[in-house]
């Protein structure tokens, strides 16, 4: 069995398996079936975007279930069954979709159904194995580990893409419906295996043995009253609802205003994924450093990355007036630099807080801040276009308008960087104000000291 806290490099890769199998269901329900709902079925892109929006929305049932496994004190049973309903949703919803080509109301239904599930099994797993890995991760590593798990939910987005994409064509339903059992009965083997002896079966942490068990309304007040967890959580909606406002609408900005071809635009979209990826690496290879800082210097990747963040983005609303002249791959190969580096040192940071304040309730906070974290994401991407439609009613020129929005998201990074100043600090503050003597004891002192 595994030793917790202790956990090899081998060990934390076998855990990114499990968030590489939750990225390859995740990519075939809400990016495969979106195109066939539109494009083989000919149906409105409010509707893919609906479901979308209900397995975002959904996972703010996360605190909850972070909660239940803070009570039973394990995250196998939850990382395991969140897995088992992911993936049978996963299903039900491509089975929804196959059945909107005779009955849109009845496929729709089903796939509601689908998603629904597909929130709250993603939610399950992912809650469940970040505070697994905040306990069975040494914390020098731990900045490493989570550009790792990172990098292999994207793995999971890329390969799944490729390798179903090719044997979903031709298209039809039939096909669709095993391509997408295959990879959900895979996904589940992997995790089972992956996870397997990393938490032995009778571990119950003593913190969590020994906590009282009030009902969840009364463990997530006292949670919110934690100076600390309150104002991550307010951090993580900041800067999740900026970095994902730029979602939809750099590659059109890219296309209206520098002309761009799809061809051109969708390779821009692939160098913005490379500066993310070398964003997460410089914050993995400082990690050596993490065991002599901790919090302090993931603070510092996490305001300079959203400080950064801002800025490039500033620079590319100004970009569109001069796009002859104007470098935008370079510029946008920053912007995913420099959001890449806050976003993992937000999810190493995460790991490393998901311990403060009362014991065993680990589980509690993780949940809090992944649902701040979906609802963000919900509201930033659909917000972003929204906002750009806005602003082209009243301003006729595109590169204006789009610069307005980048404007507005660079101002919400600068509000996100504002407030990750506070990041570990609080947890210092509470203690010093815990240690210090009251006024009352200081009085006392004096006294005694006079008598004698």
């Amino acid at each position: 069995m595994t030793t917790l806290q202790n956990l090899s490099w081998l060990g934390i890769a076998r855990l990114g398996l499990i968030q590489t199998s939750l990225g390859a269901i995740i990519v075939l329900t809400t990016s495969t079936l979106n195109r066939v709902m539109v494009v083989e079925m000919a149906l409105p892109a409010m509707l893919p975007g609906f479901l979308v929006a209900v397995h975002h929305f959904v996972q703010l049932a996360r605190p909850r279930i972070g909660y239940g496994s803070d009570i039973g004190g394990r995250r196998t049973p939850w990382i395991l069954g969140g897995m088992a309903l992911l993936a049978m949703s996963g299903v039900v919803a491509a089975f929804g979709t196959v059945l909107m080509a005779t009955s849109v109301i009845t496929g729709s239904i089903v796939s509601f159904f689908g998603f629904f599930g597909i929130g709250l099994g993603s939610g399950a797993t992912g809650t469940s194995l970040l505070v697994l890995l905040a306990k069975v991760v040494a914390p020098e590593r731990k900045p490493a580990a989570a550009t790792l798990v990172w990098f292999m939910m994207i793995a999971g987005f890329a390969v799944t893409a490729g390798i179903a994409g090719h044997y979903l064509d031709p298209f039809s339903p039939s096909r669709l419906l095993t391509v997408t059992a295959t990879v959900s009965a895979l996904a589940m083997i992997v995790t089972m295996l992956a996870i397997r002896n990393v938490e032995p079966s009778s571990y119950i942490s003593q913190p969590t043995a020994n906590t009282e068990k009030p009902a969840f309304s009364v463990a997530l007040k006292k949670i919110w009253q934690e100076r600390q967890a309150r104002q991550f959580t307010m951090f993580v909606f900041f800067s999740m609802f900026a970095y994902s406002f730029q979602d939809l609408i750099l590659e059109p900005y890219a296309g209206l205003v520098f002309g761009l071809s799809p061809g051109a635009s969708t390779q821009l979209a692939g160098t913005q994924h490379a500066g993310v990826l070398l964003g997460m690496i410089a914050v993995a290879a400082s990690g050596s450093l993490f065991s002599r800082h901790g919090v302090r210097l993931l603070r510092a990747w996490t305001v300079g990355g959203c400080i950064a963040s801002g800025l490039v983005l500033l620079a590319l609303a100004s970009g569109g007036l001069n796009p002859e002249t104007w470098h935008l791959s370079g510029n946008v190969f920053l912007l995913g630099f420099a959001n890449g580096a806050f976003a993992v040192a937000a999810i190493a940071t995460m790991m490393t807080l998901a311990s403060a304040g009362q014991s065993g309730r680990e589980g509690l906070r993780m949940g809090l801040w992944g649902a701040a974290q979906a609802i963000a994401f919900a509201l930033g991407g659909f917000l972003g276009t929204v906002a750009v439609d806005v602003c082209q009613i009243w301003v006729d020129v595109p590169a204006h308008a789009y610069g307005l929005v980048f404007s507005f998201e660079a101002f919400m990074f600068l509000v996100a960087a504002w407030l990750g100043l506070g990041i570990g600090k609080a947890e210092q503050q509470e203690d010093l104000e815990k240690s210090a003597p009251s006024f009352g004891e200081i009085a006392m002192q004096e006294v005694m000291a006079s008598r004698n």
